[in-house]
């Protein structure tokens, strides 16, 4: 007989607590579907960055799993060279700046000076 394992979330709950999280999902979906990276480097990635935030005392509940992914991703992102870890940093303020500076209710959009610096 197959047990069925059932999420322990509401049905109603969205997959995603934070937009962030479907956003940094979906990087990896691509990057995997165009291959980019295997499969393979995305779980070994993965896997070491859960297991250095568990040694760094990471509570292991769930609520930091997208931190280890988006980790990851990064990682990859910068041993591939498609971008370094510089560039990451000041991606990371521009949208920073964006978010903190956008009136509630408004799309967060970057200024078309950051958008043509990551061009460049």
């Amino acid at each position: 007989m197959r047990s069925e394992v059932t999420p322990d979330r509401d049905a109603e709950a969205p997959s995603f607590a934070e937009p962030w999280e479907a956003t940094v999902q979906a990087l990896v979906h691509v990057l995997l579907e165009r291959g980019i990276i295997t499969k393979a480097e995305w779980a070994n990635t993965l896997g070491a960055a859960i297991k250095q935030a568990q040694s760094a005392g990471d509570p292991d509940d769930g609520t930091t799993y997208y931190a280890h992914v988006l980790n990851a991703l990064e990682t990859l992102v910068d041993g591939k060279n498609i971008a370094n870890s510089e560039l990451l940093v000041t991606r990371k303020e521009a949208w920073r700046h964006a978010y903190v500076t956008t009136p509630h209710g408004k799309p967060v959009v970057l200024p078309e000076s950051d958008q043509e610096a990551d061009a460049g």
